[in-house]
């Protein structure tokens, strides 16, 4: 049977830029939308943007804070651009129309997911110190992140999380395009979003003030802070 999620956003932001002051303001406000039964919640954020509004959302609702770990595959000549994502344990999507546009090989696809297999090996190291992944099992799941543009990354996450049986699938970002949310409402129970944006351009830099890539050394420095 087909899954009908269900979308909770704030339409007064809709199509709007410079909504958010920065990745922590966003998590104070999505915290407030995720205020419900926080009993058997599992709380997982996907580095290295979500960190910091997984950070505020597990210190306001006092739930745990864990990582998922997925990563766009890049495009060999262009590695802003990805053709796909892929989860830590394998669970893989593809841009499949995209890939035929490009003539992408089937080597190519081989070598750049063996090559962010590689990255996210590392970062589970460096991150979660090769800890146990959390038990899923008939908890209730929240994935944030600090956006989604095509929304193949929080794809990889879904599906890596649906297959270990939870009870409820929540995705919570601050701000998404609609065609993301779209791809993404029937394969969640529900999606928590402030800023929802259409067009022909996306960009999630645009809903912050004050937006730049995180350095490891900063997610590490949330990881710890929420760890004491």
């Amino acid at each position: 049977m087909k899954m009908v999620g269900k979308l909770i956003e704030d339409t007064n932001h809709r199509d709007k830029i410079h909504i958010f002051k920065d990745r922590l303001h966003a998590g104070k406000l999505l915290a407030e939308k995720l205020a419900f039964d926080m009993k058997d919640i599992v709380l997982l954020a996907i580095p290295s943007g979500g960190v910091p509004i997984g950070y505020i959302i597990s210190n306001t609702l006092r739930i745990d804070l864990d990582l998922i770990l997925v990563r766009k595959l890049q495009i060999p000549w262009n590695t802003e651009a990805g053709f796909g994502a892929i989860s830590w344990d394998g669970e893989i999507v593809l841009n499949e129309s995209l890939i035929f546009q490009l003539g992408i090989t089937e080597d190519i696809i081989k070598k750049v997911t063996q090559e962010t297999l590689n990255v996210i090996n590392l970062r589970n190291k460096q991150f979660r110190m090769n800890r146990p992944f959390p038990e899923l099992e008939g908890k209730k799941v929240i994935i944030v992140d600090d956006g989604l543009a095509s929304g193949y990354s929080m794809l990889a996450a879904i599906k890596s999380v649906r297959k270990r049986n939870p009870k409820k699938i929540t995705v919570a970002i601050p701000t998404a395009s609609s065609l993301s949310i779209n791809s993404l409402i029937n394969n969640v129970e529900e999606i928590v979003c402030i800023n929802i944006r259409s067009g022909g351009f996306f960009a999630v830099a645009d809903a912050y003030v004050d937006w730049y890539d995180l350095s490891d050394e900063e997610v590490m420095g949330f990881l710890s802070k929420d760890r004491n």
